[in-house]
């Protein structure tokens, strides 16, 4: 059963949309041909299929969280262009 205009409209209402008449006959054609898709999948038998949150068996790889030396200020007052009272001064970027 195809989307109605009134139906799309309301779709594009609650999503804050402002279409044309045109825009509403093409995004409704195309809503109507995803919500066809998805009728197709609801006709599928998925009793023994169990749920999924994602497709593959990896995991994240992830490091060892140790806690490892930082840069000291005097290391960074070394290559900072302009270093200040523990500060690393930068050009002004921004007007007022």
């Amino acid at each position: 059963m195809p989307l109605t205009r009134p139906e799309v409209e309301a779709l594009a209402h609650l999503s804050r949309l402002s279409l044309t008449p045109e825009e509403l006959d093409r995004y409704g054609a195309q809503i109507d041909a995803i919500l066809g898709y998805v009728r197709l999948l609801e006709k599928l038998d998925l009793a023994g299929v169990e749920p999924t949150a994602q497709v593959s068996s990896e995991t994240d790889r992830t490091r060892p969280d140790a806690v490892t030396p930082g840069v000291t200020n005097a290391e960074v007052a070394g290559f900072a262009p302009e270093f200040r009272a523990g500060s690393v001064r930068v050009p002004r970027i921004l007007e007022e």
